[in-house]
């Protein structure tokens, strides 16, 4: 039973997409609920998921989750073949589904999945809608991340 709890993630946290902040300005979030198969759940409680590769497309007035790898565990079932990358639905609600998809068609925006965690013991999406940064974008905000951090020092010591 200790063994168990030591791969979970800790809190309600399955994976987070840490990149994606890094590489986009992230201006809005929604949270998404996600079509599973019984083994990929499993493999959400052992904490293996990747969303670093993961994208969301909207194909025919639908949310999809592409690029998500989600491995399946050793002891699953035989008379399944899993597909560690398959394209998996998200379920949004018919009003942020439309907004997202004027956003994505008119004004050029992204969807980036940024984080996959449990509520109510259902597998939930952060999905954020945002737009890319560019390279001297990157380097300022690195400037000004280690300027805070350089301001917290002096301050801590003067």
């Amino acid at each position: 039973m200790a063994n168990k709890k030591k791969n979970r993630p800790a809190g309600n946290s399955i994976a987070q997409n840490k990149k994606a902040r890094h590489d986009y300005f992230v201006e809005d979030t929604y949270e998404a609920g996600l079509v599973l198969e019984g083994w990929e759940v499993k493999s959400l409680r052992a904490g293996r998921v990747q969303l670093n590769e993961g994208f969301v497309v909207i194909h025919k007035n639908e949310a999809w989750l592409h690029g998500c790898l989600i491995t399946p565990l050793l002891s699953a079932s035989t008379h399944i073949r899993p597909e560690s990358r398959r394209n998996r639905k998200l379920l949004l609600n018919r009003r942020e589904l439309d907004k997202l998809i004027g956003a994505v068609d008119r004004k050029g925006y992204t969807l980036v999945p940024l984080d996959m965690h449990w509520k109510k013991g259902r597998a939930k999406l952060t999905v954020g809608l945002a737009k890319g940064k560019k390279e001297y974008d990157k380097r300022a905000t690195a400037r000004d991340r280690d300027w805070a951090r350089d301001k917290q020092r002096i301050l801590k010591r003067g």
